[in-house]
C-alpha cells in the first residue's frame, strides 16, 4: 500500500437521522445503513467498472453491484454457504443479470480466487457481516476470516477504489468481530490513513458501517 492514503469514515447506528431546516416542512429522514452503504460506492463506481460483493446472502449488494458497473463491467461475488449462492443466483436470473461470477469460496481467499486481469483494478468492494438472513443464525462470518479479507480488498482496490463493511455487535460474535474491524483499521500506518470516530450511540449493539476509500 505504499504511497497510498485510505481514508476511513465509520458510522453507527442502522439508521443515521439526517436534520433539516427547523422552518421546513418535510419530515426528519431516516436511513438506513444498507442504503447508505449503495450511496457511498454510487460515489465512485461506473459502468465498465469491477466490483466485488465479498458476502453474497440474499444477492441484494451483488444485484446493486452488477446494475451499477452495466453490462461492460464485472462483478465477483463471494459466500461459503450454497444456499447463498443458489439464492443470489436466482436473484440475478430474475433481474437479467449476466456480469457476475459467483465465487463459493471465503471471502478471505479474494486474492487467490480473483484472475489476474482483476487484481489491484477493483472500484468497490462491499461485506455485509453477520449471518445469512433467513438461514441459519450459527453460521456466521468469523472475525479471523474477515480481517484477512479486508487486508485482501486493500491490495485488491484501484486507486479511488472503496470498501464498505456493515457489522452486526448484536448477534452471537458479532461485537468482538466490530471491535476487532475497527481496531484493525485504527491500526493501519498513520501516515496512509484519515480515521474518523464513530458517531457517539446509545445503543452498543447497533450495526456500524466503516468505510475505506483508497486515493492513489
Amino acid at each position: 500500500m505504499t504511497g497510498r492514503t485510505i481514508l476511513i469514515v465509520s458510522v453507527r447506528e442502522n439508521r443515521t437521522l439526517i436534520r433539516l431546516p427547523p422552518n421546513s416542512p418535510q419530515p426528519q429522514i431516516m436511513i438506513p445503513l444498507t442504503v447508505q452503504a449503495h450511496e457511498l460506492i454510487r460515489t465512485v463506481i461506473k459502468p465498465g467498472d469491477i466490483a466485488i460483493d465479498a458476502t453474497a446472502g440474499n444477492g441484494h449488494d451483488t444485484q446493486f453491484l452488477a446494475e451499477a458497473v452495466g453490462p461492460t463491467g464485472m462483478v465477483f461475488s463471494f459466500d461459503i454457504q450454497e444456499s447463498a449462492i443458489s439464492l443470489t443466483a436466482q436473484r440475478l436470473h430474475a433481474a437479467g443479470l449476466t456480469n457476475v461470477t459467483l465465487v463459493r469460496r471465503s471471502h478471505a481467499e479474494m486474492c487467490e480466487a480473483l484472475p489476474n486481469v482483476a487484481l489491484c483494478q477493483i472500484t468497490a468492494i462491499m461485506f455485509n457481516l453477520g449471518y445469512l438472513p433467513g438461514g441459519d443464525k450459527r453460521l456466521t462470518t468469523r472475525s479471523d476470516s474477515t480481517l484477512v479479507a479486508i487486508q485482501e480488498s486493500l491490495f485488491l482496490l484501484a486507486p479511488g477504489g472503496i470498501v464498505t463493511i456493515l457489522t452486526y455487535p448484536g448477534h452471537a460474535g458479532g461485537e468482538n468481530e466490530s471491535q476487532l474491524v475497527e481496531e484493525f483499521l485504527r491500526g493501519l500506518p498513520v501516515h496512509q490513513v484519515t480515521w474518523s470516530e464513530p458517531s457517539p450511540s446509545t445503543n452498543p449493539i447497533a450495526p456500524r458501517l466503516f468505510c475505506v476509500r483508497m486515493n492513489g
